[in-house]
């Protein structure tokens, strides 16, 4: 027998393969299984008692956390949620999920909401991650996918744009693809306005104003189209909508987007002839293009260029998004989602819901309708306006740093009456709590995620639950069983190959379908891809060839023009603020920054500022500047780095206290995805 047990890293959508050494009263150690980051590497010091939570904490009357067992903390939430849906109604009650929750939880949690609790007011903060492209990718192709072909297609491709990502920082290990598409020829264009690890293997670099994608996508096409580069042919045979988003396109002259991006219009005209040279081309986008008030619309533009070119719907060609969280795409695939029900089907949709309430034993009208999206929903705690919310179970999310306008979001989150938050350790949102029930994480359980090539993996428990935690599943039966739900036994099982295979069932049939997919299948494959509706179909890897998912089998073209961003510079505010990640922290670093070797690498927030930039405010390298926005201020030492825009700064999101990003971000929100646009708005900057 091997004491090793093969698992994937907890971070990332990569999901990479990991093994896990045994060893005797102390953390595993990690065996890699290709290649981590650092991250990866790490991954196992989080599973430290001294790091993580090991005990309920129940909020005195002196006002204080303090421990107490699972019977007491479990009874004060359960009391929690139900006096506020006694007293105020249903929607009163809320749950907040995660886009690192295993399909499992997701699926566990969105039952528990719209059964137990009889809610509508459930989302995640997946929402913040690639709703936009998921928004577009539905209308465009009738699916959404992440990625509709393996990671192992692109260097086999011919080139490809990536749209808004810094994969070397945020996803190192998928750098390689990359690096093997330039090795056999192929061509990489980077689009992002810093001069990124990731841009410099670029081939081209083309380096727009912040929330300017969209004109430089229709720029591109205009080209496309005024070269004589359409694939006719294509858009005939296997498209509609062509002539109006051909219209749209040919009002951006290269001129006009050399205005409005800052991109030359030499370089238009190279990225253009890159990418139409090979018979096979990608498009790939991320958090760069998708986080902006017009999100879906930017996608929207950079499908039309595959679509116009015919890099669609072929082997070795077509659009994608990289996903960012661990489970980002499952994650929103099986209910957790305020107006998704399993199988990524629609809430509003009768079949669906007949279907799910079916496998749920349920009559369809008990099930709530759509909720309030992610912001919307947290903008709504305690109860500010008539049906606000008054008491929220927070599951596998830290907003308190990761939502945009963060300061606002924290007085809303301590205005709840009442505050429930499951995690592993003690993050800035749990520390506002009621009660805090310290769950287990990645090497403690079992569960699937799907990855961002859509393929559904195993991650394997390798260690024992530590003493005095309980998985998330085990949460939400407890809850259910205190709440008095008929059908918390069988409705609730602990077990996660329990929970997938009544989430089989349930998205039978379903745009993800997973019907076909076992844990024994997984195991025995290296992971599956959906859709798989039977358990003797392979799964499906490459979508499209034959034809979309639309009811006509045509990818449809959207009609899209420029629009400025939610929050454009002025006098009072000159310079545009965008945000992302660093290589050595993830997301809200609640768990990263527990780790030593990280916290070395990156220990804290900066402002990457322009050496022109710098010299206008009289900063030097390390001053602590103050940026400003309308909705408040941060304060971090100053990066000068020539690698940025002169109008633009960039600030990592990892942390709290004065250096927290999102205290400035604009929670404006597209109108189709709901996605804020955390990448741009109008800030200025001084020294203290």
């Amino acid at each position: 027998m091997t004491d090793i047990t093969d698992t994937h890293c907890p971070y990332c959508a990569l999901q990479c393969a990991m093994g896990l050494r045994r060893v005797p009263q102390g953390v595993p150690q990690v065996v890699e299984r290709g290649a981590l980051c650092g991250k990866g590497a790490t991954a196992t010091a989080v599973l430290n008692p001294g790091a993580r939570l090991t005990q309920p904490l129940v909020r005195g009357a002196d006002g204080e956390l303090a421990p107490a067992d699972w019977d007491e903390a479990l009874a004060r939430v359960a009391a929690g949620l139900s006096g506020a849906r006694e007293r105020y109604g249903a929607d009163a009650v809320a749950v907040f999920g995660g886009g690192g929750l295993t399909n499992e939880k997701a699926y566990a949690l969105g039952k528990f909401a719209r059964l137990v609790l009889g809610t509508s007011q459930i989302d995640y903060n997946g929402r913040f991650c690639m709703s936009s492209a998921a928004a577009a990718g539905n209308r465009a192709f009738g699916l959404d996918r992440g990625m509709p072909f393996p990671l192992a297609d692109i260097p086999r491709t011919g080139c490809v744009i990536l749209v808004g990502s810094n994969l070397a920082e945020t996803m190192p290990p998928a750098l390689r693809y990359f690096t093997e598409l330039r090795a056999n020829g192929g061509t990489l264009i980077v689009i992002d306005p810093r001069r990124t690890r990731t841009a410099e293997q670029a081939d081209l670099h083309l380096a727009p104003r912040p929330g300017t994608d969209l004109a430089l996508a229709l720029g591109l096409l205009h080209l496309v189209v005024a070269g004589g580069r359409v694939d006719e042919a294509f858009v005939a045979e296997r498209t509609s909508g062509w002539e109006e988003a051909r219209a749209e396109a040919m009002a951006h002259w290269p001129e006009l987007v050399e205005r409005i991006t800052g991109v030359p219009v030499p370089q238009l005209r190279e990225a253009v002839e890159l990418f139409c040279a090979p018979e096979a081309a990608m498009v790939l986008t991320a958090r760069g293009p998708e986080q902006q008030s017009k999100g879906t619309d930017t996608v929207s533009a950079w499908i039309n260029l595959c679509l116009a070119t015919g890099r669609a719907g072929r082997p070795y060609s077509g659009y994608g998004c990289l996903t960012g969280q661990g489970n980002g795409q499952g994650g929103r695939e099986h209910g957790q989602k305020a107006d998704q029900l399993p199988g990524y089907r629609m809430l509003t949709d009768p079949a669906a819901r007949a279907h799910v309430a079916g496998v749920w034993g349920v009559d369809p009208a008990v099930l709530p309708g759509p909720g309030r999206s992610a912001y919307e929903l947290l903008e709504a705690l305690g109860g500010p306006h008539p049906g606000g919310i008054r008491a929220l179970l927070l599951m596998g999310s830290n907003p308190v740093v990761s939502a945009p306008r963060a300061a606002h979001i924290e007085e809303r989150m301590r205005s709840l009456d009442f505050l429930a938050v499951c995690d592993v350790v003690l993050s800035e949102s749990a520390r506002l709590a009621d009660v805090v029930l310290p769950v287990t994480q990645w090497a403690e359980e079992s569960g699937t995620l799907t990855n961002l090539e859509g393929r559904v993996q195993l991650r394997r428990q390798a260690v024992p639950v530590p003493d005095g935690c309980r998985s998330d599943l085990a949460v939400l039966r407890g809850l259910a069983r205190r709440l008095d739900f008929a059908g918390w036994e069988e409705g609730f099982p602990e077990e996660p190959e329990r929970v997938f295979e009544e989430l089989r069932r349930a998205s039978a049939g379903g745009k993800a379908d997973y019907a076909g997919i076992t844990y024994g299948r997984i195991t025995a494959e290296g992971g599956v891809f959906w859709p798989c509706p039977a358990e003797d179909h392979p799964g499906t890897p490459r979508l499209f060839l034959d034809r979309f998912a639309t009811p006509d089998g045509r990818a449809r073209f959207t009609a899209v023009g420029h629009r400025p961003a939610a929050e454009e510079p002025d006098a009072e505010y000159p310079v545009l603020l965008t945000t992302g990640r660093v290589l050595a922290q993830y997301q809200s670093g609640a768990q990263t920054r527990r780790v030593a070797e990280l916290n070395a690498a990156a220990p804290g927030p900066f402002v990457q500022v322009h050496p022109r930039l710098a010299a206008a405010i009289g900063a030097a390298e390390g001053d602590r500047l103050v940026v400003v926005s309308r909705r408040g201020r941060a304060v971090a030492p100053a990066r000068i780095d020539a690698g940025i825009r002169p109008d633009t700064v960039f600030m990592p999101f990892h942390w709290p206290g004065e250096g927290r990003a999102n205290t400035l971000t604009n929670p404006a929100l597209d109108p189709t995805s709901r996605m804020p646009e955390f990448k741009i708005c109008a800030v200025r900057v001084e020294r203290e």
